[in-house]
């Protein structure tokens, strides 16, 4: 996902497909909504404001849950702040004493608020530390980019960042680290651009990608979506729905294949391929089979858009199927012997 310019002139608080998202969830009076992705909490107001309802609001970055405090209080006993990952809303909210919830909202990827903020290091438009830490823990890019094996650090930028140059990429930042470590994000964003420069008629920095990878690595995020999904899958009452928004082939591609598994969509490996074994009974109802995009006129306004496709589904009777972190089945890439 590429950033905006700083005079775009749209609302950074305002999340993206705002208005389907709360015309899909349908949020009702006495209902319970789970935000997990609170940001800025503009999918939670907006919830609150449709229904009298209670929202839980979810978010791995403390920086997040320290600027909703006044949110928090406008709606005094209705929106309840946590401060943690949406893959464990199972067990964050059993802590409250919530067992089952009507509504799920993901908003996944990086947020507005952290690319603004340039000492998160997100950002490959404003200088700051080469960080990309979500909760502000553990190795950051920078440890990533001075520590992985070039061979491993290729594998990232390629599958994570579907860089077609991540093998030119990972040997220029090889060569460059032998010289001098990186702790810049402009330092890493002027030898991607330098390496492989921009094609003719191409939208994003040349540098997106790899920051993306980057990103996600760091962060965990599609391992962390497909345990989401499953969360909010178990989560969910019946009639529930789960809404997600998406922003790369990636991440879109996983929740395509959940609703689809779980809705008993999953194709055939081929046509001339004999029906599969019926599986399951469907625990979801497909509510937006291709997914819904945003207007000309919001892309107009947000840039952020362009990318953006919301997925939804509405929870049935049928239980949840248990879910193998090892092995989702939801086209999440193998990265498992890459450590830092």
């Amino acid at each position: 996902m590429g950033e905006p310019p700083a005079n775009s002139g749209y609302d950074r608080h305002r999340p993206v497909l705002l208005d389907e998202v709360v015309e899909l969830l349908k949020p009702r009076d006495g209902g319970i909504y789970v935000d997990g992705t609170f940001g800025a909490g503009g999918y939670s107001r907006a919830i609150l404001g449709a229904a009298d309802c209670l929202v839980y609001a979810i978010d791995r970055d403390p920086d997040a849950i320290t600027g909703g405090a006044a949110m928090a209080a406008e709606f005094a006993g209705r929106l309840t702040l946590i401060e943690g990952r949406f893959a464990d809303m199972g067990s964050l909210l059993a802590g409250l004493e919530v067992a089952a919830v009507d509504g799920v909202v993901l908003d996944v990827g990086v947020s507005s608020m952290q690319v603004d903020e340039a000492a998160r290091g997100f950002s490959f438009i404003k200088d700051g530390p080469l960080d990309m830490r979500m909760e502000q823990s553990g190795p950051s890019a920078a440890d990533v980019i001075n520590a992985l094996p070039e061979a491993q650090l290729k594998r990232v930028i390629a599958v994570l960042g579907e860089e077609k140059r991540a093998r030119s990429i990972a040997k220029a930042i090889a060569g460059r680290r032998a010289e001098q470590a990186f702790s810049r994000t402009s330092e890493l964003a002027s030898l991607i651009e330098k390496t492989i420069g921009k094609r003719p008629g191409e939208r994003i920095h040349p540098a997106t990608r790899t920051f993306q990878a980057l990103r996600i690595f760091v962060n965990g995020e599609l391992d962390q979506l497909a345990q989401g999904l499953s969360a909010a899958e178990n989560l969910l009452a019946p009639g529930g729905r789960l809404l997600v928004v998406s922003f790369h082939s990636l991440e879109d591609r996983i929740v395509k294949r959940f609703f689809a598994g779980r809705s008993g969509k999953t194709a055939r490996p081929s046509r001339h391929a004999p029906p599969a074994e019926e599986g399951p009974a469907a625990s979801f109802v497909d509510l937006s089979r291709g997914g819904v995009v945003p207007s000309a006129a919001e892309v107009d306004i947000n840039p952020r858009a362009r990318s953006a496709r919301l997925r939804a589904g509405e929870r049935t009777t049928h239980p949840a199927l248990a879910f193998d972190a090892a092995n989702p089945g939801l086209g999440v890439p193998k990265l498992e012997a890459i450590s830092c």
